[in-house]
């Protein structure tokens, strides 16, 4: 096929690869139409090489039912990169309202790119922005993540702090191993006035359900038809311009991470008002570090 995987988080607040990716793993009522975007950039070599990482932006699309996803503003983001030598992972995430420059268009918050010019245009956004281009986009929303955590069974986060929302979780999450389905797990991505650091505790919680829903997935991979039954019922609601043989080694990428092989990093800044928005002002000095020390092995320094 040559055009677009559109498959098909009203706001999502969780999007990480794994997340994305899993959507090739699951049965088929986890995938509906329009729930799943999957863009192959131009530059992308596919998985056919051995010695590589590949690199998927993850996006959570805010659009309400009716509107384009791909042409909303993106609710969450997490750059993702596999090492398909060794199983790991790292995850760069990259709170929403950073002020970047988007090509063409000035500098906005980096999920604007989105809604300016699709997933290509966020990706390079997010790619010139980090100095390391993703090879894949991929958009969601909030249904597909719910019927994923759903379909694999569940999840278990390490969870910091106990917190909760009066109108998504009233009675709240506990402190410590906690176990999610599907709801509770889009909630526990999404929740962030409760956060004592906001939006960046938010993205650091979706890297927490990033690594849940990797540890299921490696743990049912070896279940006989578990990869191929996901990767059909991707297929019957997709336009790609990857083919069936790529997508199905991105679901064998996604299954062979090593839970503990993980790391994560939410990229700091400060905040600040422009324009009357209130936005932050990322570290671009740290955002280069950490793609630079990721770029060779998905894997990033402790403590960023």
């Amino acid at each position: 096929m040559s055009r677009y995987v559109v498959s098909t988080v009203r706001r999502l607040g969780l999007l990480a690869v794994v997340l994305a990716l899993v959507a090739v793993v699951v049965p088929d009522s986890a995938t509906p139409e329009d729930e799943v975007t999957v863009v192959a950039l131009p530059h992308a070599r596919g998985l056919d090489t051995s010695d590589r990482v590949v690199w998927i932006l993850a996006v959570g699309s805010d659009a309400r039912p009716g509107q384009d996803m791909t042409r909303s503003r993106g609710d969450a983001l997490q750059m993702v990169g596999i090492d398909t030598r060794t199983g790991a992972a790292a995850s760069i995430g990259i709170p929403r309202d950073s002020w970047v420059p988007i090509p063409g268009h000035g500098s906005n918050r980096v999920n604007a790119a989105l809604y300016y010019g699709g997933p290509q245009l966020l990706g390079r956004t997010v790619g010139s922005f980090l100095g390391l281009q993703p090879d894949y986009v991929m958009v969601t929303r909030f249904t597909f993540f719910e019927n994923m955590v759903r379909d694999i069974g569940g999840i278990t986060v390490s969870n910091p702090r106990p917190f909760a929302d009066e109108f998504l979780k009233p009675k709240g999450f506990k402190a410590g191993r906690i176990h999610l389905g599907g709801y509770d797990a889009h909630v526990f991505s999404r929740i962030r006035k409760s956060l004592p650091g906001g939006d960046f505790d938010r993205s650091a919680n979706q890297q927490r359900v990033l690594r849940g829903i990797a540890a299921k997935v490696r743990q049912r991979a070896g279940q006989p038809g578990f990869l191929e039954r996901g990767v059909l019922s991707v297929l019957r609601n997709t336009r790609a311009n990857a083919a069936p043989a790529e997508l199905f080694r991105l679901a064998q990428a996604v299954a062979q991470v090593r839970p503990g092989r993980i790391s994560t990093c939410v990229l700091g800044g400060s905040f600040a008002t422009i324009n009357g928005a209130s936005v932050i002002r990322p570290s671009y000095a740290q955002a280069r570090r950490l793609a630079n020390a990721a770029r060779r092995d998905a894997t990033l320094p402790r403590g960023c």
